[in-house]
């Protein structure tokens, strides 16, 4: 465990403010929930994510959806990607996501770039390619992304209702209509 030096008293009504600059870092904004852990005599603060909790379940989605349309396809929940299917599953897995990806999440955003253009829905990694992103949303609350990309053929349009699809079945959507 790594020390901050940052010391917190806790108020009448049992609350601990977590200072600004480590609320950046760690990407916790308003709203957020955070996972409560207990190790002895430690409290543990963590990002809750609804989307690890499918992590099994989406790894075997989008290896099957990659099976069928050949195109990498990548799972997010807001911060990192959970899972990965395709040639570049290694380079992506377990990468933080770009603010880009951020604000489409929060957004809702659903959109397809057939067109070959530059992005970048990671950290540190850039493509020439073709996309198709949707956003995953569950009760209301943006919880994730479906990424489908290719850097050598387009994406048709039914890849894009692929990833769409993708994304309800991990909201639970789908199933409950």
């Amino acid at each position: 465990m790594k020390t901050t030096g940052i010391i917190r008293r806790i108020d009448d009504l049992g609350r601990i403010v977590i200072p600004k600059e480590l609320r950046k870092s760690l990407r916790i904004k308003n709203g957020d929930s955070l996972e409560i852990f207990v190790d002895q005599e430690d409290i543990i603060l963590k990002k809750y994510s609804p989307m690890e909790s499918i992590e099994e379940a989406a790894s075997k989605y989008v290896d099957s959806f990659n099976q069928v349309i050949k195109h990498n396809v990548i799972v997010t929940d807001k911060d990192k990607v959970i899972a990965a299917s395709g040639i570049l599953k290694k380079k992506y897995l377990g990468r933080k996501i770009t603010e880009f990806t951020e604000h489409s999440i929060e957004r809702r955003d659903s959109f397809v770039e057939r067109q070959k253009k530059l992005f970048s829905f990671v950290e540190g990694i850039e493509e020439l390619g073709y996309y198709s992103f949707s956003s995953i949303v569950s009760n209301s609350d943006t919880i994730g992304s479906v990424i489908i990309f290719s850097v050598d053929a387009p994406i048709l349009e039914s890849d894009e209702k692929l990833a769409i699809i993708l994304s309800k079945l991990l909201s639970g959507k789908f199933l409950s209509n």
